[in-house]
């Protein structure tokens, strides 16, 4: 079936609502559970599939993706027909840039002429999962659909913020919701409804010949124009539910700042759902030469004693008499003396200072945060010089520089 497939990316979205982590780089490079960035997912699901034909498709502020897919996952056999290739936008067609997903597959549909296969699985670099593939794969083959879209069971009552599917007892497509006031439900499970994963398997010949028709009329965008077309078109739109071994199986959409935090905040529990801890599904992605993460103790006060718990600490770490709890940290990051970080994302190559205080606060490369300073404490002093979420959480951009004359008192270090 590998053989059969062709795997495209959809990797060019600007990721406005996580912003500041996208002022300078595109959503699925933003930096993940440690270690990964969010397109280190998908991509690892297809190799972990056997789909080794794979497009990544970008456009927007791309340099520190296509860096990463360099660095972290050049090491197929181009000689064996297998590839992960990084293909921008090149106005191939026009002179527009890529004006939307189902645009950007009609630029690009000229990269499967020689390869010539039958099915093209289009996934997001977006999404946070663990997923074979080849059962969405056999499920199209024996089903002869033109189109199977990829959908996850959730709570109708949650379920006005998604893309939802609406099928027939037999799973076919009747109907596409875009986050609607009253999801259409399961037929006969009135508490449940069906949300689009943006993960589809299309015949080849039908996909290019639906993308010319819609993108020539104007519209742009795969989930909006292209399904809702098909469906209305009479095509054979079938759904495909993507399921645990115990329930529905996880996968977020880390599309906004409050989803991004809660689903680094997943991994830090005993026993997340998405485990990283697979031998046999590994998350591949590019890791630098550092050495292993330290933790310090001064025998001569307790209360400088390095300390981490239910957190993900990587190499190069120096926990240097902080203390860390519920965080998430990337490489390189330091914590000094009498520091605390709760509920916390810190990325490389921060530096918190002394007595420096954290709560659910995201700390974006390279930040120094200076000794005393209260973050996540005090929202309206917060908001003054972040991004603050709803919820509450606090994001710190990509090398901020603080002010160093302005430091609030030590704080107590509780929570």
């Amino acid at each position: 079936m590998h053989r059969d497939a062709v795997t495209m990316v959809l990797a060019g979205g600007k990721g406005e609502r996580l912003w500041p982590l996208t002022r300078d780089r595109a959503k699925p490079a933003v930096p993940f559970g440690g270690i990964y960035r969010i397109i280190d997912f998908s991509l690892s699901n297809a190799i972990n599939s056997d789909l080794r034909r794979i497009f990544v498709l970008t456009q927007y502020k791309s340099r520190s993706l296509a860096r990463h897919l360099h660095r972290g996952w050049d090491f197929l056999s181009y000689g064996l027909g297998e590839f992960i290739e990084n293909v921008p936008a090149q106005q191939r067609l026009g002179e527009d840039w890529y004006r939307g997903t189902a645009d950007a597959l009609w630029q690009n549909v000229h990269l499967l002429d020689q390869l010539e296969p039958r099915y093209v699985l289009i996934l997001s670099g977006d999404h946070v999962y663990n997923m074979d593939y080849n059962a969405l794969l056999r499920s199209h083959a024996v089903s002869g659909a033109d189109v199977t879209v990829c959908v996850q069971d959730c709570d109708a009552s949650e379920a006005s913020g998604l893309g939802i599917v609406q099928v027939d007892e037999g799973l076919s497509v009747i109907d596409f919701q875009e986050k609607p006031d009253v999801p259409a439900t399961v037929p006969g499970r009135p508490d449940r409804s069906l949300g689009s994963m943006g993960i589809y398997v299309f015949r080849t010949d039908v996909m290019i010949d639906w993308l010319r028709q819609v993108t020539s009329e104007g519209n742009f965008d795969f989930g909006h124009h292209v399904l809702p077309a098909m469906t209305r078109g009479g095509a054979d739109v079938r759904a495909f539910v993507f399921e645990g071994t115990d329930g529905p199986a996880y996968w977020r959409d880390v599309g906004t700042i409050d989803a991004y935090w809660r689903a680094n905040m997943d991994l830090v529990g005993a026993t997340p759902q998405l485990n990283l801890y697979d031998d046999e599904w590994p998350i591949h992605t590019y890791q630098g030469r550092y050495p292993p993460a330290k933790f310090l103790y001064d025998d001569a006060s307790r209360d400088r004693m390095g300390v981490a718990v239910d957190s993900i600490v990587s190499t190069g770490c120096i926990i240097s008499g902080g203390r860390i709890q519920r965080c998430v940290l990337s490489p390189r990051v330091r914590t000094n003396s009498y520091s605390y970080a709760f509920e916390s994302i810190l990325m490389e190559d921060v530096d918190v200072g002394r007595y420096a205080k954290l709560r659910r606060v995201i700390v974006d490369k390279g930040v120094r945060i200076p000794p005393r300073t209260q973050i996540g404490y005090d929202p309206e002093e917060d908001a003054r010089r972040f991004t603050i979420t709803e919820r509450g959480i606090v994001v710190v951009p990509k090398g901020y520089q603080f002010d160093a004359a302005a430091e609030p008192v030590a704080p107590r270090l509780s929570r």
